[in-house]
C-alpha cells in the first residue's frame, strides 16, 4: 500500500492544518469525555421500570438453592453462569430491583475499560493513535442505546458483551505476542460464554474455524501462535461438556416457543436498527450512522483530510471484525430460520463489540478530527437520548396491575394469570400481598416460575373452562381477579375463553384495566365479583 494512503490498521500519526490536537484546548476535551462517562453510568444505574418478564424470572431462578439451579435451569432453557453470578450476588445485596439490577449495571460500567482496551488491540499502529481509537471505542459503547439497555436490565447479555470484549483482548494479545496468560485467558472465556449464551456456540465455531484455517495456512513463523490458540480454544469448549446433557434436554424440549423464525436477512436489518436504538425515533438515523461508520471501516482507503475511497474489495481494516461479527450472527440466524427457532437481537449481544469496534474504526478513518469528533458527537448526543427513554420507560403493565391489586383486592381473593407468561413479574410485585391466591394457567401453578417444557403441547391440551372454575371453586365467596392477555403464540384464543367462561357463571364482568399497547409487555385486569 503506498505510503500516504491509509487504512485503518495502518493510519499515520500525522494530522495537519487547523485540525491537529496541538490546537484543541484539553480541558474541554476531559470535561467533555468526563461527562459521556458519568452520562453512562447514571444510564445504567437509574431506570424506573419494574422488572419485566425475563427479568422477574431470572431472579426467580437464580434464588432456588444451588443444588437445584442445574434441574430449574433445565425446564427454563439457559446455561446456568449468570444466574449462578446472581445467587451469590442477591446473597449480599437482597432481591429489590435496585439491588438485582446493580449487577447488570457494574457488568455494563465494567464494559468501559474492556471497550478501551480493545479499541487500543485492534489496531496495529503507533501508541497514540492505539490510544485513541480505545477512547474512540470506550465513548461509543458509553452512549450505545443497545449497551445501555442491556446494563439496565437483569439479564445475562451484558456479561456476553463483557465476556467477548475480553475474548478480542486476550486473543489480540495471544497472536501478537502469545503467553501462558492469554492463552489461559482464551480458553476460561471461550467456556465462559458457552456458559452464559448459547448463540455464543456459534462465535466459538466462527472464531475457531477461522484459527483452525490460520493455524494450517498462516505463514511459517505464525503456525505455532495460531496452533497454540486454536489449542486454548478446543480446552474452552471441553470446560463445556459437563453441561451438555442438560443442553441436550433443553435443545429437544424448551427452545423458542412463544415466537416463530424469522428470514435471516429481516433478522440482520433488525439487529443493525437496534444496535442504534431503533426503539425510539431517534435510533433509526443513528443505525444508519453507525452502519455508515462500520461500512467505510470495510471498505474505506482513506486518500487525505478529506477523501476516502472506496474499494468493495475490502482493504483490511475492519475485515476480521466485520467477518467474525457477520458469519456468526450469519451463522445463528440461518440454523435459527431452518430449525423454526425465534431471534431476537438481544442474543447479537455476542457480535455487539465487533459492531462497534468496527465504528470505532471508521471514524479513524476520518482524518480530519472536526469532521469526526463531530460525527462523534452526534452519535453520543442520540445515542443518550435514547438511554434517557429507556430509563423512563416501564417495560411492563404489571405495575398498574399490582397497584390496583393492592388497592381494592380483600383476603381470600384469587388471581388467576393467562397466559403464565405474565406471571412472575406480576407476582413480583405482589410478594407482599400473602392474603391473595396467585394461580396461572394452564394448571393452576405458582405463577412465579414458566416450565418451557414442551410448552406448545401443554397448551394445546389445556381446558380454559377446567381452568375458570377451579378458579372460582377456590374463591368460594370472594372476588376472581383475572390478569391476561391475547395473542400469545400457542394459546389461540384460550385466555379469551377463561374470560368467557367466568362471565358466564358469574355474570359480572368488571373490566379494570385494559391491556396498553405502549407497554412491551402488556396486561388487562377484570374482576368477578360473587
Amino acid at each position: 500500500m503506498p505510503p500516504e494512503i491509509d487504512s485503518p490498521q495502518t493510519l499515520s500519526s500525522k494530522e495537519t492544518g487547523p485540525t491537529g490536537a496541538s490546537g484543541e484546548p484539553r480541558a474541554v476535551i476531559v470535561l467533555s469525555v468526563s461527562a459521556v462517562l458519568l452520562l453512562g453510568v447514571a444510564m445504567r444505574i437509574f431506570v424506573t421500570s419494574s422488572l419485566w418478564l425475563d427479568e422477574a424470572l431470572t431472579v426467580n431462578i437464580a434464588r432456588v438453592p444451588l443444588g437445584s439451579l442445574a434441574a430449574t435451569l433445565k425446564v427454563d432453557g439457559a446455561p446456568p453462569l449468570y444466574y449462578l453470578l446472581l445467587h451469590l450476588w442477591m446473597k449480599v445485596f437482597g432481591e429489590s430491583d435496585t439491588a438485582v439490577r446493580a449487577l447488570p449495571a457494574l457488568l455494563g460500567i465494567l464494559s468501559f475499560p474492556l471497550a478501551y482496551l480493545a479499541g487500543k488491540k485492534a489496531l496495529a499502529s503507533d501508541e497514540r493513535r492505539e490510544r485513541e481509537l480505545g477512547w474512540l471505542v470506550l465513548l461509543l459503547v458509553a452512549a450505545s442505546p443497545y449497551a445501555i439497555r442491556y446494563s439496565s436490565e437483569n439479564r445475562m447479555y451484558v456479561l456476553v458483551i463483557d465476556l467477548v470484549l475480553l475474548g478480542y483482548i486476550f486473543f489480540r494479545s495471544a497472536l501478537l505476542r502469545p503467553s501462558y496468560g492469554s492463552l489461559i485467558g482464551v480458553s476460561l472465556v471461550t467456556g465462559a460464554l458457552l456458559y452464559t449464551n448459547y448463540w455464543c456456540l456459534y462465535l466459538v465455531a466462527v472464531v475457531g474455524v477461522s484459527t483452525l484455517w490460520r493455524s494450517v495456512k498462516a505463514p511459517a513463523e505464525e503456525l505455532r501462535t495460531a496452533r497454540r490458540i486454536l489449542g486454548s480454544i478446543v480446552f474452552g469448549v471441553f470446560l463445556f461438556v459437563p453441561w451438555l446433557p442438560i443442553f441436550e434436554y433443553q435443545r429437544l424440549h424448551t427452545g423458542t416457543p412463544w415466537g416463530t423464525a424469522i428470514a435471516p436477512t429481516v433478522a440482520f436489518a433488525y439487529t443493525v436498527l437496534d444496535f442504534g436504538g431503533s426503539s425510539v425515533s431517534e435510533g433509526w438515523p443513528l443505525a444508519g450512522l453507525l452502519f455508515l461508520l462500520a461500512l467505510i471501516a470495510l471498505f474505506g482507503t482513506a486518500r487525505n483530510e478529506r477523501l476516502i475511497e472506496i474499494d468493495i474489495g475490502t482493504v483490511g481494516g475492519a475485515r476480521w471484525e466485520w467477518g467474525i461479527g457477520t458469519i456468526a450472527l450469519g451463522l445463528g440466524l440461518s440454523l435459527a430460520y431452518v430449525s423454526g427457532t425465534a431471534f431476537q437481537t438481544r442474543y447479537a449481544a455476542m457480535c455487539f463489540p465487533f459492531y462497534i469496534l468496527a465504528v470505532g474504526m471508521g471514524l479513524m478513518l476520518l482524518k480530519d478530527r472536526r469532521i469526526r469528533y463531530g460525527l462523534l458527537a452526534v452519535v453520543v448526543t442520540i445515542g443518550f437520548i435514547s438511554g434517557i427513554r429507556n430509563a423512563r420507560t416501564d417495560r411492563t403493565q404489571a405495575t398498574e396491575i399490582a397497584e390496583v391489586l393492592s388497592r381494592d383486592s380483600r383476603p381470600g381473593d384469587v388471581v388467576g394469570i393467562c397466559p403464565d407468561q405474565l406471571g412472575p413479574a406480576t407476582a413480583r410485585l405482589l410478594s407482599s400481598t400473602k392474603s391473595l391466591g396467585l394461580y396461572a394457567f394452564p394448571n393452576l401453578q405458582p405463577p412465579e416460575l414458566i416450565d418451557w417444557t414442551d410448552y406448545a403441547l401443554r397448551n394445546s391440551r389445556s381446558n380454559p373452562e377446567k381452568y375458570a372454575r377451579a378458579l372460582l371453586a377456590r374463591a368460594g365467596k370472594n372476588d376472581v381477579w383475572f390478569v391476561w392477555a391475547g395473542g400469545y403464540r400457542t394459546f389461540g384464543i384460550k385466555c379469551e375463553r377463561v374470560v368467557n367462561e367466568l362471565a358466564r357463571l358469574r355474570g359480572n364482568r368488571e373490566i379494570v384495566l385494559k391491556a396498553k399497547p405502549s407497554f412491551y409487555e402488556r396486561m388487562g385486569l377484570d374482576r368477578y365479583r360473587p
